[in-house]
């Protein structure tokens, strides 16, 4: 079921940090999270995949551990930490597919009629030929494929793409026309709406501009929030910062766009009610990762803290016993200091029934940088601000 709030021009930005944005005319709006995955991605696909996604290296252990089960965990909002998707309009009348939104990457690309029958069953796809806005870009193509061997690829059109309540009228739509088996196994998923800064778009010979970078102008405030929930539907505001969604102020930090990511520098870790370790740890704001990936000694650091646990060569990452404690995680982001609930960081059991369970913190080894993931997001509220000099903000909830 679709959930759209159509609200006036942002007014009330209240409590605020330094880099307050510059507030002007235009739309707001609220998209919600409504639709729920079944299953969620078992802990060690979930980790070859964020390997896989930004270059590292799965170990041949991993691998196996993630080739070794369907690569799913049953999901229940309750029990393990299920995941959402946002309901997606394209074209003349409106084609609603379920998409993924992911601010790791640049692409808007979806499942489409151009695919061979048995790789469409289960989704819902998009039919270029049957909206009447839909504008084939001739010779532009598209493919992404990652180290685990899924791939998509497939022509390029401009078509209309509304979001909430904007609409974008000339956005470019990826239809896939060649997709492998892990995405095409992803019954809940119709595709994905890179939230990243263009440089990272895959179209070819021309890269094109993302939805929100297209729909920025349009926008009250050029940014968007979001506030994703554990085991809940959560939600992006697009324009305006909501003022209930947080308490304190937002501390905000400079964005590194040269690698074409929300990446910024945090400035260390503590551990449960441990001592603050002060040292800078360059990382991305993804919502496209479920886990949190961190420098191999802040993780080897936590899961000391953690009775039972092991770097198991079974699972390709660390295990415990699902009744353990965790302690939580604090991050220091400037002068803010985001804490993540030990409850967090329990991502699933290695596989379904089982009495072991998977960390949602694991190593960011051979990738370069920290995914502050789901893991780390759900427990914040995250401001995205396009402005000339881009931003990310940080805030604690409410309890």
């Amino acid at each position: 079921m679709r959930f759209i709030t159509q609200l006036g021009a942002a007014s009330a930005l209240l409590s605020i940090a330094s880099a307050t944005p510059i507030e002007k005319r235009g739309v707001t709006f609220t998209i919600n999270e409504s639709v729920p995955k079944s299953k969620i991605r078992s802990g060690p696909n979930a980790l070859a995949h964020a390997y896989a996604k930004f270059g590292g290296t799965v170990s041949p252990e991993l691998a196996t551990a993630a080739g070794t089960d369907d690569g799913t965990v049953t999901a229940s909002p309750e029990e393990y930490d299920e995941e959402y998707l946002c309901p997606v309009n394209i074209g003349t009348p409106a084609q609603t597919l379920n998409l993924d939104f992911d601010t790791g990457s640049s692409d808007l690309w979806v499942f489409s009629t151009e695919l061979p029958a048995a790789d469409q069953a289960g989704h819902s796809v998009y039919n270029p030929a049957k909206s009447t806005t839909s504008k084939l870009l001739s010779g532009e193509t598209w493919s992404i494929s990652y180290g685990d061997g899924s791939s998509a690829s497939g022509n390029v059109y401009d078509d209309v793409v509304t979001v909430g309540a904007t609409k974008v009228t000339a956005q470019a739509v990826e239809a896939a026309k060649k997709i492998s088996s892990e995405f095409v196994d992803d019954v809940d998923s119709d595709g994905l709406l890179g939230l990243a800064f263009d440089s990272l778009n895959t179209v070819s010979p021309n890269p094109q501009k993302t939805f929100f970078f297209n729909a920025e102008s349009s926008l009250a405030l050029p940014l968007f929030t979001a506030n994703l929930k554990k085991g809940a539907p959560g939600s992006y505001n697009f324009g305006y910062i909501d003022s209930s969604e947080y308490t304190g102020s937002i501390t905000y930090v400079p964005v590194i766009t040269s690698n074409g990511f929300w990446e910024f520098d945090g400035d260390g870790y503590a551990i449960g009610s441990g001592s603050f370790v002060s040292t800078t740890i360059d990382a991305i704001a993804d919502t496209g990762t479920t886990l949190l990936l961190l420098p191999s000694t802040v993780v080897t650091a936590y899961y000391k803290k953690v009775s039972g646990s092991s770097n198991s060569a079974t699972y390709g990452g660390y295990v415990f016993p699902c009744s353990a404690t965790l302690p939580s995680i604090t991050l220091g982001i400037g002068s803010y200091r985001a804490v993540v609930p030990g409850s967090y960081i329990n991502y699933a059991p290695v596989t379904s029934g089982s009495s072991t369970c998977y960390g949602g913190i694991q190593s960011d080894a051979g990738i370069g940088f920290a995914i502050y993931g789901d893991i780390f997001l759900k427990s914040q509220f995250v401001v995205f601000d396009a402005t000339s000099s881009p931003q990310l903000g940080f805030a604690a909830k409410p309890t």
